[in-house]
This record gives C-alpha cells, sequence and structure tokens, in this order.
C-alpha cells in the first residue's frame, strides 16, 4: 500500500514543497509539512479520491494554516529581525515568483491572506478550490487575495534591472565592503538603504535593522575592520531568493548568505541571514558536496 501511495504521491511533491515554503518562508517546515501530508495520504481512502493533486495541495495548505497559527507567535517574540530561510540559485535557474521582499510582505500578511494570494496568484488555483480548502466562499476568498495583492505590490522594486547588471552590482558589493573601498560602497547604496541581519540569537548579528546611509556607512565601516582581520571566504555567488548576491563563510566559520535589493541600479535593502538552523540546508556548498532541494 505504501508503495501504492508513493507512487501518486512523489511525483507530487516538488509542487507540494513550493506551495508549503512560499506558505511558512521556511525549507524546514515545509519539508515537516509535506513528509505529515504524505502521513495523511497513507491514511486517507484514496480510493474515493478523483483529483490526488488538488486533494493533497488542499491537505498542506491547511497544514500551512495550522502552523501559522503557532508560527505567529514565535516570530513575535523572535530575536532581532525574522528572515525567511534562503534559496540559492545560480542565475539561470532563479524562480522569479520566490523573491525575498515577496516572502517578507507575506508575513504581513494574515494567514488566510496569505494562503489565497499563494493558490491563486502564485499558482493559478481557482478560487472554487481555494474557498474548499480554508472554509470561505470564492467571493471571500477573491477579495483576501485582492488586499494581499495589495500589500504585495509594494514589495516590487520601482525600476527593475537585468539579472547580469543585478550581479555585477552584488560582485561590486562584495569587493567593496571586503576591500575596505568604503567610498566605492557608498557609490552602490540608495540613500535610504537599510540592513537587515538574523542570527536568531544563536550568533552576532543585528537586533534592529538599520536604515539610511549615514547609519549603515558607519556599519560598514567597522565590519571593513573585521574583514582586514579575517577575510571572508566566497562559497557561491548567485540569486538567494531572486535576488543577487553570495554565501560567504565568516570569521568563526559561520556561514552567512547575503541578498540584495537593487532598485534603478541602487542597494535599496542587504538582507544577512547569519542562524545557524536555518542555512542547514545550504551547509554542503561549503564542502560542494550533494544537490540543494528544489522549492
Amino acid at each position: 500500500m505504501r508503495e501504492t501511495a508513493a507512487a501518486v504521491f512523489d511525483p507530487l511533491r516538488p509542487q507540494l514543497m513550493r506551495v508549503a515554503y512560499r506558505m511558512l518562508g521556511s525549507v524546514a517546515d515545509a519539508e515537516d509539512v509535506v513528509q505529515n501530508a504524505f502521513l495523511r495520504w497513507l491514511e486517507a481512502d484514496r480510493s474515493a479520491v478523483r483529483q490526488p493533486e488538488a486533494f493533497l495541495r488542499r491537505v498542506v495548505t491547511r497544514l500551512c494554516l495550522d502552523h501559522l497559527k503557532s508560527a505567529r507567535h514565535r516570530r513575535e517574540t523572535y530575536p532581532g529581525p525574522w528572515l525567511p530561510e534562503p534559496l540559492v540559485e545560480p542565475a539561470e535557474e532563479q524562480a522569479d515568483d520566490v523573491t525575498l521582499p515577496l516572502l517578507m510582505a507575506l508575513e504581513r500578511l494574515s494567514p488566510l491572506e496569505r494562503a489565497a494570494f499563494v493558490l491563486h496568484d502564485v499558482f493559478g488555483v481557482s478560487f472554487a478550490e481555494i474557498a474548499d480548502t480554508i472554509g470561505r466562499d470564492p467571493a471571500a476568498c477573491r477579495q483576501l487575495a485582492s488586499r494581499a495583492r495589495s500589500h504585495v505590490r509594494e514589495s516590487r522594486p520601482r525600476f527593475p534591472i537585468s539579472k547580469s547588471r543585478a550581479m555585477e552590482i552584488a560582485d561590486a558589493f562584495f569587493a567593496a565592503t571586503r576591500g575596505g573601498d568604503m567610498e566605492k560602497l557608498r557609490s552602490l547604496l540608495a540613500e535610504d538603504v537599510v540592513v537587515y541581519s538574523d542570527g536568531g540569537g544563536k550568533v552576532p548579528a543585528l537586533l534592529e535593522p538599520v536604515a539610511g546611509i549615514e547609519n549603515v556607512m558607519p556599519l560598514f565601516e567597522s565590519l571593513a575592520c573585521v574583514f582586514e582581520r579575517e577575510m571572508s571566504r566566497m562559497v557561491q555567488r548567485g540569486f538567494i531568493n531572486g535576488l543577487p548576491g553570495f554565501v560567504t563563510v565568516e570569521s568563526n566559520n559561520t556561514l552567512q548568505t547575503t541578498a540584495l535589493e537593487v532598485d534603478a541600479d541602487k542597494i535599496s535593502a542587504i538582507y544577512v541571514v547569519r542562524n545557524p538552523e536555518k542555512l542547514e540546508h545550504i551547509r554542503f556548498l561549503i564542502s560542494g558536496a550533494g544537490e540543494q532541494s528544489r522549492v
């Protein structure tokens, strides 16, 4: 029975992972939800299920909604800024719908708004199916998605640039910050640039975002002294949740991802993830072995 159930479930697993990750912003939590969905699938009367894909998508979404209720409290008490777990991809494989600003915008939505937007706007699910999934009528689901869309729209860059140009700016940022070229760094930053750093209370990180170029520059001036003593080791450059950036090993062998939001050729936001629990799924990059799961 398990083999029969897996034969139907396994081809759908990648899509279910994509739904769960966009709902939760966590690879580990998404994997747990999808595995839980498989256990539910094993227990279900599968002969009565006419559309396994819709059935499993509904199960995963409901599990995610349950998870978000408890996650919201944990994130309210999280030490410092909370950032989604990073997905690192080569530029040619970038998944355009999984941008870090989008995931952060989704965090500001209610769980039902998030579900309606992710299912309809990202995966093209009908409002009739969404209504059955979240227990609301289709008109209410349409309103939930519309409200979510207005919030998400603010997360999109006003003046997007090409992937190649974005990576050029990321490379220049890495060279300027690690080489101590503060004049070059200032030329790359927008006046209202914001730095977010997520250490989860486990490694040194900012406890509050740092906003404005006049506040950000002293931060990087102090970091330049650290880099002078112990230079970062580049592990991979590419796109992190749709943003140009890089993975590095910093002092004390701390793994770190840095993603840059670029608008009109200027860096408007810098997202640094240092929390080791959020980097387990990319730790293989240090040794160069394995393949990252596609979500």
